[in-house]
């Protein structure tokens, strides 16, 4: 007997790609899983049954997309989130489709099987389903402006280059331990490591670490590149000790648009540092962090923690977790303090807090310089001396810097003792040998005499 009844696959065999099926529907729902060369589609028209997924060319698919618009239909897409960027997100809005980007999931937790157009076909059966009213079906994502793009990617091409400093670094730390058994110490290629490190290495490890000292040399230019064009974004603005310019311009990059978030549980979560649950009844059980946010964000929060932590002794987040601190695991604290300190930014930027009210201390103004003393009464030039100073330069020095390198000279030293005999001070001998060298007698064997300079009281005697 022959079975007159008709199966799902025959019914999604009627509704082609190409709307010859159901033309008469005004909404499309497509499911696309994006390869670099192809695009893997799966259609609905209306309710109607998903059709089978085929590949086609991301030009096949922007022209099909404006022939429906052209034709009064709705298009509405979605694909998740790739490596791919949102290129094909904006080209789709440019052609007038709803497109929607979700977060990467498990589409089919049943079945060990797993290809494009499945994941099409899941893709397609989902915005249906959100578009329902079922919002739980697709966790749709924030798409970025063009401008926020670029300056996220300023922070990420950062990382880069630090990580190629680091492993060209220990390439060459490698090359020497294997061929010499001896290392290269920390920051081997600056010019005065390797100009006192090359001479003590083999004529051809030498060989082999120039080419990798240029790279490094190379690689550290365009770092500090990066790291003054990322800090100049938040010169202007007064930033809490110990936060610094380069963290808090790159958590911006990150976050891209702190107004986004409605409430700070919003927040939290974007950071990934929220603890992963597993509780039932009146069992509740946390576990480590769920890590579903900003990877890059998370590190950045972490590592400024430890800073203010040491430069923000009165910080709120910290007197919350002081017990725990002393006496608990200092790296899971420091993961939760994370958490807590993009919450605050997240106030302090939004301006629901300031500064003060989160217990972060600002940095004092830069202090007015003192002015230049001015000398009223003009001052008679500066003599030069060799081996010395002259008597402004022994009266200026307050250190006596000028008396320890020979402010008289060296021949006339033991004269100088013998005659004075220790009644005169440091200065007034430096006077005296500064004056004799400035206007000094020659005898017949031309060599320089002191002139005779006796004190007061001496005066005095001899008169009498």
């Amino acid at each position: 007997m022959k079975n007159n009844t008709t199966t799902l696959h025959e019914q999604s065999e009627r509704i082609n790609f190409n709307g010859t099926g159901n033309s008469g529907a005004t909404v499309w729902k497509l499911g696309l899983d994006v390869e670099l060369r192809a695009v893997a589609v799966a259609s609905q028209c209306g309710r109607g049954a998903i059709g089978p997924a085929r590949k086609i060319t991301r030009e096949q698919l922007l022209q099909w997309v404006k022939e429906k618009i052209s034709q009064g239909a709705t298009v509405c897409t979605v694909y998740e989130s790739c490596g791919f960027g949102y290129t094909l997100h904006e080209q789709l809005t440019a052609a007038g489709a709803d497109s929607l980007v979700t977060t990467p999931m498990r589409l089919n937790l049943e079945r060990k099987r797993k290809n494009d157009r499945m994941d099409a076909q899941e893709l397609c059966a989902r915005l249906s389903r959100y578009l329902s009213g079922e919002t739980h079906e697709l966790r749709a994502i924030r798409i970025p402006s063009r401008a926020e793009q670029q300056r996220r990617e300023l922070g990420r091409q950062r990382e880069f280059w630090k990580r190629q400093v680091r492993r060209l670094e220990n390439h060459g730390r490698a090359l020497r331990i294997e061929h010499e058994h001896e290392t290269l110490e920390a920051g081997w290629a600056g010019p005065r490591k390797w100009k006192r490190l090359g001479p003590q290495c083999s004529q051809f490890v030498r060989e082999q670490l120039e080419p990798v000292v240029a790279q490094i040399r190379s690689a550290k230019a365009q770092l500090d590149r990066l790291s003054e064009q990322i800090e100049a974004l938040v010169q202007k603005e007064q930033i809490p000790t110990g936060l610094g310019a380069l963290t808090l311009s790159l958590i911006d990059g990150e976050v891209c648009q702190w107004e986004r978030f409605a409430h700070r549980k919003a927040v939290a979560s974007y950071t990934g540092c929220c603890p992963s649950e597993y509780s039932s009844g009146p069992i509740q059980r946390f576990g480590a962090i769920d890590r579903h946010g900003n990877k890059h964000l998370r590190v950045l929060l972490v590592e400024a923690v430890w800073r203010l932590l040491k430069w923000q002794p009165g910080c709120h987040a910290k007197q919350k977790y002081l017990l725990k601190l002393r006496h608990g695991a200092k790296k899971k604290i420091a993961v939760a303090l994370a958490r807590q300190l993009a919450i605050d930014l997240w106030r302090w930027r939004t301006g629901r807090a300031s500064a003060q009210e989160l217990g972060w201390s600002l940095p004092k103004a830069a202090q007015q310089p003192k002015p230049v003393l001015v000398f009223t009464k003009a001052q008679p030039p500066r003599q030069s001396v060799p081996q010395g100073g002259t008597q402004l330069d022994a009266a200026a020095d307050l250190k006596r810097s000028s008396l320890r390198m020979g402010a008289f000279h060296p021949k006339l030293l033991p004269q100088v003792q013998a005659r004075h005999r220790g009644r005169r001070s440091l200065l007034a001998t430096a006077r005296i040998g500064a004056g004799d060298r400035e206007n000094p007698r020659l005898t017949s064997t031309g060599s320089c005499l002191l002139r005779e300079q006796t004190e007061p009281w001496q005066k005095a005697t001899k008169q009498k």
